[in-house]
């Protein structure tokens, strides 16, 4: 009979395995959607630390950031013991930590000796995790929903201003907001709701994947009707021709090999106090935000709360996972909010199904030529997803303040938690006077300093003084 259940399995079963014909595509989704998150925050980390773009070992960290997301990945999904949530997460290189990064970095003398002090404090940074994530179940009374949906809010707010700089080109390109790249964009997300909105079955949950290929052969077709080159002047005040942003590069899937072994600790560690204690207090951070990404996913998929086993698990497997990839020269891993909004807009929550996209990522770190072809994906591509799978967490946070009465003390909470500490993060010259050490924190990123507030004032503000509005 349990073999049975398997075999039946829908995608928007938690348990079971769908087809792999279904299982495969609902996967690559997945990977789609976070591949360019999961390798960017080690392009600019790496850049500051004054490693060589393009460089060996820049090559060989970016190959083990794709490794080590999918095996960590699996973890969550699966779990050993009680590391992982058992849910359908998908875990990556985190952008949360590019701001202390940078930080350490410019005190370590942007050299390379910086970026082993990261990796020595993510290692002992993500041990402190794993610990507070065991002690998570007592700390449960101060994640109500209301404060899990604050962050969640948070996170998907600070997430829509990616995906708009995606459907524009991405901010860096010179042709950035042409419109070749806003019709390309364009052209994907209509895609993606006709197929979500006016299909059923196979072609509804996979909208995203159809979406991004119909991408791809969009601007395939472009290049062959439509120059790929124009000029522009750069600061020096020079005429420079450069390629759109939205032609594919075939060459890099050429160049890329076959099959490449992973490097095991690329860079020599140094423990420094000036990387540990600033890490380690992103690491608390992140745990937050992960409590949040998997809030997340079960209202937003799954229609209840996370329980407690889920929520410690995660943490700890965002703990371990942060450790893990240390060892292997990458940045803490943690859930990756995108493609929450991902299973927030299509409901497949199977966790055999993400798991394949696990599967994949591992893959790309052993043969570099699979990464290639998913690298070389045009941004407005993947703007034209991401708009869409951004907005839903906003609607998951929206679901998970709103799941019980909306009370003035749940009001004042949210209010002031985005007002004031959304605010901050989204406009961090505010913290100019102030130390750096505060600013390079809460002024990275909105989600730090909302999720801060949410707490504080769920403890200070009396619950008695609550009352329903009806």
């Amino acid at each position: 009979m349990e073999t049975q259940e398997k075999k039946t399995a829908t995608p928007y079963d938690l348990d079971g395995r769908p087809p792999l014909k279904i299982a495969i595509p609902l996967g690559l989704q997945h990977v789609l959607a976070m591949f360019v998150g999961n390798l960017t925050p080690l392009l600019i980390i790496t850049g500051a630390c004054g490693i060589e773009a393009g460089g060996a070992l820049q090559v060989a960290l970016l190959q083990n950031a794709m490794l080590i997301a999918g095996i960590v990945t699996l973890v969550q999904i699966f779990t050993i013991g009680p590391i992982g949530g058992k849910l359908p997460i998908v875990m990556g290189t985190s952008s949360g930590f590019i701001g202390v990064c940078q930080s350490v970095s410019a005190v370590m003398g942007n050299s390379i000796g910086g970026y082993g002090a990261i990796m020595a404090a993510c290692f002992i940074g993500g041990l402190f995790e794993t610990i507070l994530g065991s002690f998570l179940k007592p700390l449960r009374k101060f994640f109500p929903s209301v404060v899990t949906g604050t962050v969640v809010l948070s996170i998907g707010l600070s997430l829509i201003a990616v995906g708009i700089n995606s459907f524009g080109g991405g901010s860096s390109a010179h042709d950035y907001g042409s419109m070749e790249n806003l019709f390309v964009g364009l052209v994907v997300l209509i895609v993606i709701i006709a197929l979500k909105h006016g299909t059923k079955g196979f072609t509804s949950f996979s909208s995203i994947l159809i979406g991004i290929i119909v991408g791809y052969i969009l601007v395939s077709i472009m290049a062959l009707i439509l120059p790929t080159t124009f000029t522009y002047v750069d600061d020096a005040g020079a005429t420079v021709e450069a390629t759109k942003s939205w032609v594919l590069n075939w060459d890099k899937v050429a160049q890329a090999s076959w099959f490449a072994i992973p490097k095991l600790m690329p860079v020599k560690w140094v423990f420094d106090p000036r990387a540990i204690v600033p890490v380690c207090i992103m690491f608390i951070v992140t745990a937050v935000e992960t409590v949040g990404d998997i809030s997340g996913i079960t209202e937003g998929g799954l229609g209840r709360e996370a329980t407690d086993k889920e929520l410690s698990g995660g943490v700890m497997c965002d703990g371990l996972g942060s450790s893990l990839a240390s060892l292997f020269g990458v940045l803490p891993n943690t859930s990756f909010s995108q493609n929450v909004g991902l299973i927030a807009m299509n409901k497949v929550v199977n966790r055999f199904s993400i798991a394949t996209g696990g599967i994949f990522l591992i893959a790309c770190g052993l043969f570099p030529k699979l990464a290639a072809v998913i690298s070389i994906m045009p941004q407005s591509v993947l703007g034209g997803a991401a708009v869409m799978m951004f907005s839903s967490i906003v609607v998951s946070g929206i679901q998970l303040i709103t799941k019980w009465p909306v009370t003035p003390r749940n009001v004042t909470i949210v209010s002031v938690a985005l007002g004031l500490g959304y605010g901050i993060g989204s406009n961090s010259a505010v913290l100019a006077q102030l130390p750096s050490s505060i600013s390079l924190i809460f002024g990275g990123s909105g989600i730090v300093p909302a999720a801060l507030i949410a707490i504080i004032l769920n403890i200070v503000l009396p619950k008695e003084a609550e009352a329903q509005i009806k």
